[in-house]
């Protein structure tokens, strides 16, 4: 499992590193199919994925991100609104076919997946994108990394118990201050091959350790959702790391924190 789950990072960092690199159109289909495939495994969850309102979600993804490759960012919210009043419009159409509930998943689903996934595109797609985007999986992977370390060799209490007995207060502390380190290091990296912005490490240490927060939260709250629905995993797409959700849980959290940071911190 060790081995199957090393040789699955190395492919995935290769990847990320190889489509962040090219930009663009393959940043924004690849993170358009993740999304996809995140809302596919959220909506399988819910027994929701082959039934319509789970395909009026998809459909509602690929839209959403060819109206930010496009840049038509003016339809972006009535699009969110027509997608909204659509599957209500199912809802009542085909009563008692669907429940609240089902509604309010797929439109959750929708938008903690694909607009929260997006910002890795649209801070991509900024001026120095190529390199804030890095900060992104400093702050996600490598606050989990750091907090694991951390909780392993100092860890004593128990952050949520019920929720994950493993992850501890200490561990918590060591993965935002770790973030918070790697940025630092990256400013300086930054700023000896860009020169493009003023006190880069201290700057893009603090965007880590705001946006190592929400990577906590966005972790729990996936371990939640498969707690409250018995699943181990969303899916088994990434050999020893699952599904699509499985890896990029706190991803989907820090992207956007990440995105507004940069743009008030870095660029304000």
């Amino acid at each position: 499992m060790f081995w199957t789950r090393l040789g699955s990072g190395i492919v995935l960092v290769i990847a990320a590193i190889l489509v962040l690199y090219l930009g663009g159109s393959v940043t924004a289909a690849c993170m358009c199919i993740l999304s996809v495939i995140g809302i596919f495994e959220l909506m399988r969850v819910y027994k929701l994925h082959n039934r319509l309102i789970g395909f009026i979600a998809y459909a509602a993804t690929i839209i959403y991100y060819l109206l930010l490759y496009f840049d038509v960012n003016k339809a972006l919210m009535p699009m969110i609104l027509a997608y909204l009043l659509i599957i209500l419009a199912v809802y009542v159409i085909t009563y008692p076919k669907y429940n609240d509930r089902d509604i309010m998943s797929v439109f959750m689903s929708f938008f903690y997946v694909s607009v929260m996934l997006s910002y890795v595109y649209q801070l991509r797609e900024i001026e120095y994108g190529g390199y804030f985007v890095i900060l992104i999986f400093l702050c996600s992977w490598g606050n989990d990394t750091l907090a694991y370390c951390a909780g392993v060799t100092l860890g004593k209490h128990k952050m949520t118990p019920l929720l994950s007995p493993k992850k501890s207060v200490e561990g918590l502390i060591g993965g935002i201050l770790g973030a918070g380190i790697l940025g630092a290091v990256f400013g300086i990296l930054f700023n000896n091959y860009v020169y493009a912005v003023e006190n880069a490490p201290l700057l893009f240490g603090i965007v880590c350790m705001v946006g190592a927060i929400p990577a906590v939260i966005g972790d729990l709250a996936a371990s939640a959702i498969k707690r409250n629905n018995d699943i181990k995993d969303y899916g088994k797409l990434i050999p020893g790391h699952g599904g699509v959700l499985d890896r990029f849980d706190s991803m989907i959290f820090t992207a956007p924190i990440i995105y507004y940071a940069v743009l008030f911190f870095v660029q304000g």
